[in-house]
């Protein structure tokens, strides 16, 4: 387990100067698939903060490995934390590889010349969304806002 230095507000008193201060103290933060989980935040949540790991994805992993989903994370014992590492390691894709594959996969499509892969290419909607109106500025056709189009008169000289 990593041990972070972290500073937290107190209102008591420094015994060498008798002001307030910031004092420091060492919170254990759980540390899963080279990401440090938060560990104010219940172990549902936290969870999500791991790339590829949605809500239900986390529920289906706290059941599998019986850690009540309510927990928070620093509440975490060292067997539960490896215990989670296992099973993330094991039976899913995160992080960097699943980065890796979703690359991997768009760089196909561009290969083959796919509608998909072209809309990559040109950096367009891939998924059908409407482009009259929306994705302008993805398009390279920024409009300004345009006045009445009536000029002002000319000032009097």
């Amino acid at each position: 387990m990593l041990s972070v230095k972290i500073p937290s507000i107190n209102n008591a008193k420094d015994d060498r100067s008798g002001s307030n201060l910031y004092h420091s103290h060492y919170i254990s933060m759980p540390r899963i698939a080279g990401v440090n989980i938060p560990e104010q935040k219940q172990i549902e949540i936290a969870l999500t903060y791991i790339f590829g790991i949605g809500l239900a994805l986390s529920r289906k992993i706290l059941a599998t490995a019986g850690i009540e989903k309510s927990k928070l994370a620093s509440k975490l014992t060292s067997e539960e934390i490896n215990l989670l590492k296992e099973i993330i390691e094991k039976k899913y894709k995160i992080e960097g590889n699943l980065k890796r594959e979703i690359m991997m996969n768009i760089r196909r499509l561009k290969n083959i010349s796919s509608f998909r892969g072209i809309r990559h290419i040109k950096g367009l909607p891939v998924r059908g969304q409407r482009t009259r109106t929306n994705t302008r500025t993805v398009r390279g056709n920024v409009r300004k806002t345009v006045g009445s189009g009536k000029k002002p008169a000319p000032a009097p000289k």
